[in-house]
């Protein structure tokens, strides 16, 4: 016996079609917006992380700005030290030089010549006074020259004057005095004049 079906099984087969279509563009789309979900949960975290790191970058930078504040400000005090150091060692290098300068000055002066005045800027010093002859003013330049202490002597002016109604001669130079630097361990320079021994000793 033929049996014949006489159903639309075209359409049967179309709908079937249909649904396993839509089925899996459900399936399809489920599936996109289960990863899309799962990529924004992903680089939501990457996000919050990274400002995690910004924030600790910034704190980290705002401690070491701190920090170089600090270290320029101890520069600052260091170096206003270091100046006022180099100040007491010049000043205590130097504190005998008005000492030695009168200590020279009388044994360089020649017998005859008389010092009026003496007066010192920084190492330069000007002296002015009376001799009856030019020669003794050449020899206190002379012994100048000599002297460890003295150095560089400059005659400004010598003139004909009359002091307690007798001729003389006034003279007006300059000098320079020998400061000692202080060497690398704060000491006295190698070579420069001792200070002078108090008499009797």
């Amino acid at each position: 016996m033929i049996r014949i079906n006489l159903l639309p099984h075209r359409e049967a087969r179309r709908k079937a079609r249909q649904q396993q279509i839509a089925v899996l563009a459900g399936l399809t789309a489920t599936l996109a917006l289960a990863i899309c979900g799962l990529l924004w949960f992903f680089f939501n975290a990457e996000v919050e992380n990274q400002k995690g790191r910004n924030q600790y970058i910034t704190g980290e930078i705002a401690k070491l700005d701190k920090q170089i504040e600090e270290i320029r400000k101890i520069r600052e005090e260091t170096a206003s030290l270091l100046a006022k150091k180099q100040v007491v060692e010049g000043l205590q290098s130097n504190r005998s030089e008005p000492v030695q300068l009168l200590d020279q000055m009388l044994r360089q002066l020649p017998e005859g010549l008389y010092l009026k005045s003496i007066r010192q800027t920084g190492t330069k010093v000007n002296v002015t006074g009376y001799t009856q002859s030019q020669a003794r003013v050449s020899a206190f330049m002379r012994n100048i020259e000599a002297s460890p202490f003295l150095e560089n002597p400059n005659l400004i002016e010598i003139k004909a004057v009359m002091v307690n109604n007798q001729r003389a001669n006034e003279f007006n130079l300059d000098f320079f005095v020998k400061r000692a630097k202080p060497d690398d361990k704060g000491g006295p320079r190698k070579g420069a004049p001792a200070a002078p021994k108090p008499a009797g000793k």
